[in-house]
């Protein structure tokens, strides 16, 4: 297993700009959530790092802390709903409120045309990707009516905005997902709360680095700018949705996806 390493963003405490903010990512121990909460916590938010692994969301609690910043771990499932009560419950009564939320989490989900696909693995990857997401909300937002406001993203796709015939129930999932994060930015804008949904492009993974040269160069071309994209290209976005440099940003599909849905 490769450890990755981190530098911590160059910036003092006048310049911290999420300093008295406390943050909640589903998600939270790999990928863009882990890159997402590094950022946040190096700008001085308190972060708590939701996520089904025990052992990543505890190291990464760990090395945040380690380098002078605050982080708690908690581990759900987010698919389910009582789960996502109790982390929300636990983030509240670790830091006192709630200001930030990165809802994260997601699966891939099986490979087919429609009708050969496995009706459990579409209902599991709707709980994972949409519900979840839901839930989320459903909890989160009035802990930041209490706090006076706050800001959400959500992670849906590229492929919650165009499809793919071997993907539906990611892409029925994520689809959906930004029309509910257009529905919940409407109904929120006037009690000081944001909400958008991140687009990502295909970001550069072990399991896209095991495909075939072939395969890869094909994807990759899919892409204008011709590369994959990375997880922390995709967090620096989120960061600043989440931060009061977007403070006029609401309802958006903002996507990083190297030009892929401008083909």
């Amino acid at each position: 297993m490769t450890t990755k390493t981190h530098t911590k963003p160059k910036t003092s405490e006048k310049t911290k700009e999420f300093k008295g903010k406390v943050a909640f990512i589903t998600g939270a121990a790999s990928g863009i959530g882990e890159e997402t909460a590094i950022r946040l916590a190096a700008d001085g938010a308190q972060v708590v790092l939701v996520d089904l692994n025990k052992k990543t969301a505890q190291a990464l609690a760990d090395r945040i802390i380690a380098n002078g910043g605050e982080a708690a771990p908690f581990v759900a499932d987010v698919a389910d709903q009582v789960q996502v009560k109790a982390a929300v419950d636990f983030t509240v009564s670790t830091y006192g409120k709630l200001d930030l939320a990165f809802n994260n989490a997601g699966i891939g989900g099986p490979a087919g045309l429609l009708a050969d696909i496995d009706i459990d693995s579409y209902r599991r990857t709707i709980d994972v990707n949409l519900n979840s997401v839901f839930y989320g909300m459903y909890y989160e937002i009035p802990e930041m009516l209490k706090a006076g406001g706050g800001a959400i993203v959500n992670t849906s796709s590229i492929l919650g905005l165009v499809g793919t015939g071997t993907a539906v129930p990611y892409v029925a999932a994520k689809h959906a997902l930004t029309g509910m994060t257009q529905a919940a930015a409407i109904g929120y804008a006037h009690q000081n709360i944001r909400i958008n949904s991140i687009h990502p492009g295909y970001i550069d993974t072990p399991l896209l680095k095991n495909m075939d040269d072939n395969s890869r160069k094909a994807l990759m071309d899919r892409h204008a700018q011709g590369r994959f994209g990375t997880d922390a290209e995709v967090a620096e976005s989120v960061v600043f949705l989440l931060s009061d440099r977007s403070s006029f940003t609401s309802g958006t599909q903002f996507v990083v996806d190297g030009g892929y849905t401008a083909h």
